[in-house]
């Protein structure tokens, strides 16, 4: 039997990294790191109860899908057959829908001290989709190392598009300020530029000598405003092309440093695309005190396959089309460092 949507999951141990984990959209609404003094930090955004996730503008901490990020005309043409799917972002469907997997209460299969493993049953024709999907999220702490590994998997009855993700904001200062004075290093030699309503053009556009380049830790802050496609977002909201090593888990897809320099994390996956997204809007949202967020005062680093990617034939290629007998299997770790 399916728990209460609003119900909260503790994992970890008290003193150590410890996060909570509400079945409403199998979302991650806390994670406490230790810090050397012996003090522990809460690094993600939330807000002050779990049932306000459900009202509350945004995707904090939610598992998003069927297909994360931003599909253009909500709409793709697969094995010859036009899919039209729900659109909720102007004329594009955006993290799968106005009732997408972040809208869903998902079912406990698995719970202990240190792992909890969610499903949802998504029917044929879902939001637009084709084919009955049944998905899966397990959240895997090991406090030896301080991280936390999430793997995403999903099987299909017809070829269908899925790419699923963790939509956290990450604040390693731990005080609801502005992010801006983090460093953020990105393990990409390229980015997808898009137009004026987010959509991809179908480039990989070079990072080198652009506010886009984060292969060295950067201030976030640094690039804002530093270039047309920034200045038109209000931010990053990019999708970067990992290098072939980070898109493999050999090395750190993105690691980030809090202002103080006393918390740092780094994100691994096995998903050829990151989207970095700067809080450009999570100032329309409350925090844990009520109030509004500041603008900035998070960072999301999504893991997923390129967006868009059902409507060009080469980013197909990276995997994104689910079919019989092929699932869906991508995972993302999360590593602090204090």
């Amino acid at each position: 039997m399916s728990p209460d949507p609003h119900s909260v999951f503790t994992l970890g141990t008290p003193g150590g990294l410890q996060i909570q984990v509400s079945p409403f959209g199998a979302r991650w609404l806390s994670c406490l790191v230790p810090l050397g003094d012996g003090t522990r930090r809460e690094t993600i955004l939330g807000h002050a109860t779990a049932a306000e996730h459900a009202h509350e503008p945004g995707f904090f901490g939610a598992v998003v899908g069927r297909y994360a990020n931003r599909i253009d005309g909500a709409a793709f043409t697969l094995d010859g057959r036009t899919h039209r799917l729900a659109a909720n972002e102007g004329a594009n469907q955006l993290h799968g829908g106005p009732d997408g997997f972040d809208r869903r209460a998902w079912r406990v299969v698995e719970h202990g001290p240190t792992q909890l493993r969610l499903a949802l049953h998504s029917p044929d024709g879902d939001q637009g989709y084709p084919g009955a999907v049944d998905a899966e999220v397990a959240y895997r702490l090991d406090p030896a190392t301080c991280s936390l590994t999430l793997q995403f998997s999903a099987c299909s009855t017809a070829p269908c598009p899925v790419s699923l993700t963790s939509h956290p904001y990450f604040n390693l200062d731990g005080d609801g300020t502005a992010v801006l004075d983090h460093t953020l290093q990105v393990a990409a030699h390229h980015v997808l530029p898009v137009r004026a309503d987010m959509i991809p053009t179908g480039e990989l556009a070079p990072v080198a000598g652009t506010a886009f380049d984060l292969r060295e830790p950067r201030r976030i802050g640094h690039g804002l405003g530093q270039h047309e496609q920034l200045r038109a977002a209000g931010g990053y909201d990019h999708c970067y092309a990992l290098d072939a090593d980070a898109a493999e888990g050999a090395r750190a897809a993105a690691a980030l440093t809090a202002r103080d320099g006393r918390l740092a994390m780094q994100l691994f996956t096995n998903y050829p695309g990151l989207q970095v997204c700067s809080g450009n809007h999570v100032h329309q949202a409350r925090g844990r005190d009520g109030k509004h967020f500041a603008r900035h005062a998070g960072i999301a680093l999504e893991p997923q396959f390129f967006p868009d990617a059902p409507n060009h034939p080469a980013w197909r290629e990276q995997g994104c089309i689910v079919r019989p007998g092929q699932p869906l299997a991508r995972w993302m770790r999360v590593s602090f460092d204090a």
